[in-house]
């Protein structure tokens, strides 16, 4: 049974070495002639051993070698191997210092609150710190209240936001009031249905998202410093962003504002009577002025209203 392995020789080498301690001296085609192997494999197994110090090689023109004292021979061996093993032991203690800084890192960089109130503090506390940028991803539901003064603020003092919102968002009581405020104080506005997370992200350094949108329950919510995960979702929101319609009227709107509100409601997805409710019209009377819309557009549907809206930049 191989004995050696322990010290990093190979049950083939200790075969080797084994047959050389009973020859004291051989050449590599004896050994291979004991071994029942070719003479190529038993000299290639040669120098290993003589790497690692079992054997040297004779002086002369042929190739001959001899065993070494096993005990001194593999005494080295094993102290060679101690070293290594306590090299081991000391780049596991570096590693383990290295994990547990990690997970310090890692609770520095992902800090999860709880509580309504903290997470409401939490994006006042955000936008106050804001220099230059504001980016959010809005839907329902709503923690303790709809409206943000907070940004109001911010906008008069430079602050740049840019907020996608769910469509759900537009059917919230209030909501699209305080959006067309806000729009008109400064904010950039988009529209994009299957949002699935809520999303505060301050100068691109700190985020604030909840970890749940079931706000019935404790709300429980994730404050992100710079890491990969800050990276990961601000690369999401830019896609979000880029996808999204735009609520904002563009210069010289050839549609009226209701019929512009009426149109970007439309593409953003929300149904008949939610729009209608928005607009303070009947139903009736929305469908009326959809089919006119369509005419004007020469769209067939809805879908293609939007397109050749948003191509000729009336969206």
């Amino acid at each position: 049974m191989p004995q050696l392995t322990a010290v990093g020789i190979d049950t083939f080498d200790e075969s080797v070495y084994r047959a050389i301690l009973v020859r004291h001296t051989a050449a590599p085609a004896e050994l291979a002639a004991d071994l029942s192997c070719s003479t190529e494999r038993v000299a290639r197994a040669l120098d290993r051993l003589r790497e690692n110090g079992l054997v040297g090689r004779l002086a002369g023109t042929r190739r001959r070698y001899a065993a070494l004292e096993p005990g001194a021979a593999l005494e080295s061996l094993v102290r060679s191997r101690t070293a290594d093993l306590d090299g081991v032991r000391a780049a596991a203690e570096k590693l383990s210092r290295l994990f547990s800084t990690a997970r310090q890192c890692d609770s520095e960089q992902i800090e999860v609150i709880t509580g309504d109130e903290a997470l409401c503090r939490w994006f006042v506390r955000l936008q106050q710190e804001a220099r230059e940028d504001v980016t959010a991803l809005d839907r329902p539901p709503y923690a303790l209240t709809t409206s943000n003064p907070v940004e109001a603020t911010a906008l008069t003092r430079g602050v740049r936001y840019r907020v996608v919102y769910a469509p759900e968002a537009l059917e919230w009581p209030g909501v699209l009031g305080d959006i067309r405020k806000l729009v008109s104080a400064g904010e950039q506005a988009r529209v994009l249905s299957g949002l699935r997370i809520k999303l505060a992200i301050a100068d691109r350094r700190l985020a604030l998202m909840p970890l749940t949108l079931d706000f019935t329950s404790e709300v429980r919510a994730a404050v992100i410093r710079p890491s990969a995960l800050l990276d990961g979702l601000i690369d999401y929101w830019e896609l979000c962003w880029r996808t999204a319609t735009p609520l904002e009227a563009p210069a010289e709107d050839p549609l009226d504002e209701e019929d512009r509100q009426m149109l970007t409601l439309l593409v953003s997805g929300l149904k008949d009577e939610a729009i209608a409710r928005q607009l303070g019209w009947s139903v009736r009377t929305m469908r009326r002025r959809i089919s006119r819309l369509h005419k004007e557009l020469g769209a067939a549907n809805r879908f293609q209203a939007g397109v050749i809206a948003a191509r000729r930049g009336w969206i």
